[in-house]
C-alpha cells in the first residue's frame, strides 16, 4: 500500500538528510532477494545464483550475476501465495489463509484428488489462476455433494484435506518443474528461495529432495525473514552500498514511493 510506502520512504529520507547519508530506495523484491543470506552475513552472498521469489504477490525467478539481476521468469497472473490466500478465504479460513491451507494439506493424500500442471509453453513463467480456478469449482461440487464446511464446524472432512493437499501439489509441482527447465538449460550454480510461500512445507521439502538429487547448494530464507522485513530492505542496501548488487545511491529529492513495480531491472 502506497500510504505506509511513503511513511517508510520519508522517515528514511529525512534520516539519510539530517545525517548526510547515502540513501538507498531499495526495490521490495532485491530485499526478498538477498533475504536468505541475511543471516549468514555479507560475505556469504555468491557472485552468481540463481533467486526464486514466491509471495502473496510474485512469483519470480531471477539470474543474478556480478550484482546484476535478470529476470528468468514471473507470474502471468496470481502469485503463489496469493491462490492460497483466495482457496483459503473461500472455505472460510481466517487470514492469514495460506499458512492455513498449508497445515490443513500436511493432512491430506494429494493423489487422492490430482490437479493439473500448467505448462505456460517454453516459457520459465508461472500461472496460478487456472489452478485457483479449479480449487474453487472442486470446492463448490464437494459442497454440492457433502453440503459446506465452515472452520466452527471442526476439522474439515478427509474431501477437503485431500483437495487441498493436491493442490498445495500441484502449485509446487509447477514451481519444481519451472526450476528443473531452467536447471537443464544452464546449470544452477545456488538457488536461493524467500518470500512468504517460501514457508511452505512442501515446497521446502520438495526443494531440498531436488537440490540434493541435482547437486545443487541451496539456500531457504528462515521462516523468521521469509514475510517482508525490513532487515532484509538495509542488507540489499548495504550490498548495493558496497557495489555487490546493482544500483548506485538514489537522490532523496527524487525518489518515490511507487506500489507496484514489475520487477526487477539490471
Amino acid at each position: 500500500l502506497v500510504g505506509s510506502l511513503l511513511v517508510g520512504l520519508s522517515l528514511g529520507k529525512s534520516i539519510a538528510f539530517g545525517l548526510n547519508l547515502p540513501f538507498y530506495a531499495v526495490h521490495h523484491l532485491e530485499g526478498h532477494l538477498v533475504s536468505p543470506f541475511l543471516e549468514t552475513g555479507l560475505n556469504s552472498v555468491p557472485e552468481r545464483f540463481v533467486g526464486l521469489v514466491v509471495s502473496g504477490g510474485h512469483s519470480n525467478l531471477f539470474a543474478v550475476e556480478d550484482g546484476a539481476v535478470r529476470t528468468l521468469g514471473e507470474a502471468r497472473d496470481d502469485a503463489m501465495g496469493e491462490v492460497f490466500d483466495k482457496v483459503g478465504k473461500r472455505l472460510g479460513l481466517a487470514y492469514p489463509q495460506g499458512p492455513l491451507v498449508d497445515a490443513l494439506a500436511e493432512r491430506g493424500d494429494a493423489k487422492a484428488h490430482p490437479f493439473a500442471i500448467p505448462s505456460c509453453g517454453d516459457s520459465l513463467d508461472v500461472s496460478f489462476s487456472g489452478l485457483k480456478s479449479q480449487a474453487l469449482g472442486e470446492i463448490e461440487k464437494l459442497e454440492r455433494r457433502e453440503g459446506s464446511w465452515h472452520p466452527e464446524d471442526g476439522d474439515p472432512p478427509p474431501s477437503i484435506l485431500n483437495l487441498l493437499a493436491g493442490f498445495r501439489a500441484a502449485a509446487v509441482g509447477q514451481v519444481l518443474d519451472r526450476v528443473t527447465r531452467l536447471h537443464a538449460r544452464e546449470a544452477i550454480p545456488l538457488l536461493a528461495v524467500s518470500g512468504g510461500a517460501a514457508a511452505n512445507r512442501l515446497l521446502r521439502r520438495e526443494l531440498e529432495i531436488w537440490c540434493a538429487a541435482n547437486d545443487v547448494p541451496l539456500r531457504l530464507v528462515s521462516l523468521g525473514f521469509s514475510g517482508d522485513n525490513a532487515a532484509m530492505i538495509a542488507f540489499a542496501a548495504q550490498l548495493r552500498h558496497l557495489g555487490r548488487l546493482h544500483g548506485g545511491a538514489d537522490d532523496l529529492f527524487l525518489a518515490e514511493a511507487e506500489s507496484r513495480i514489475p520487477s526487477l531491472t539490471p
